[in-house]
């Protein structure tokens, strides 16, 4: 898959955009693609980067647009389309996370994700997630960070889940307003089709609801994940 090259309509259906947007932003040298003759194309390892990055840095309004589009088109909005319940159980959540540096919270994140049982290739996620931090750092505003890795191989993973850690200490992890980090996320996607769309969900819940706050006052896996699921719950039932 990440070898893979999109043409303009599958390019358009991926990123959940038209045709004449995808094109757009490609003429303008915004979206990364190649020209084949008289036609774009688009490498998937490209467009997801970009796809990623331009999605941590929406705002609430724009973020919810494509949360609704990525919704509608891969889950329902029953009450049993939540994704946490089903990628992120209470013992994949480490809430006294003992990482001082950024190298430190990534080979913790990358050994609590090992703990899963689902992570095939271990050294390959950890260097993948260092390439993706190398392009840009997946730290937000308000003390946390959306670690995902830089290409979404199937065979990395048996399966598709999240592992959650809350450091002891405040974390320098490059953050877009300088302000340190505590609360931790590392989304593996098997599928690339819902990647983008766990990352726009989660974000929603960490800008929308509660949940940083709550997490922040909670230590017990078990009360932390009640708090995610409920945090989820008020996203599906706003949108």
């Amino acid at each position: 898959m990440p070898y893979r090259v999109f043409n303009l309509a599958e390019a358009a259906e991926y990123l959940h955009l038209t045709e004449d947007r995808v094109e757009e932003l490609a003429r303008s040298g915004e979206l990364p693609c190649e020209r084949q003759g008289g036609r774009l194309v688009f490498r998937h390892n490209a467009i997801d980067e970009w796809a990623s990055r331009r999605l941590l840095g929406f705002g609430d309004e724009r973020l919810a647009d494509f949360h609704r589009r990525s919704t509608a088109k891969y889950h329902d909005l029953s009450s049993d389309a939540a994704i946490i319940p089903a990628l992120i159980r209470p013992e994949w959540i480490e809430p006294r996370l003992g990482s001082r540096t950024k190298a430190s919270v990534l080979r913790d994140m990358v050994e609590l994700a090992d703990g899963t049982g689902k992570l095939c290739y271990r050294t390959e996620l950890l260097d993948s997630l260092v390439e993706r931090e190398k392009l840009c750092s997946t730290a937000l505003a308000g003390g946390l960070a959306l670690l995902h890795p830089r290409n979404h191989e199937p065979y990395m993973f048996e399966d598709s889940f999240v592992v959650v850690g809350k450091t002891i200490a405040q974390v320098p992890f490059g953050s877009p307003d300088r302000s340190t980090t505590d609360v931790f996320f590392l989304i593996c996607c098997q599928d690339d089709r819902i990647h983008l769309h766990v990352l726009a969900r989660l974000c929603m819940m960490c800008h929308q609801t509660s949940l940083l706050l709550e997490m922040r006052g909670a230590d017990d896996p078990r009360d932390l994940h009640r708090i995610l699921v409920a945090c989820e719950e008020q996203i599906i039932q706003s949108v």
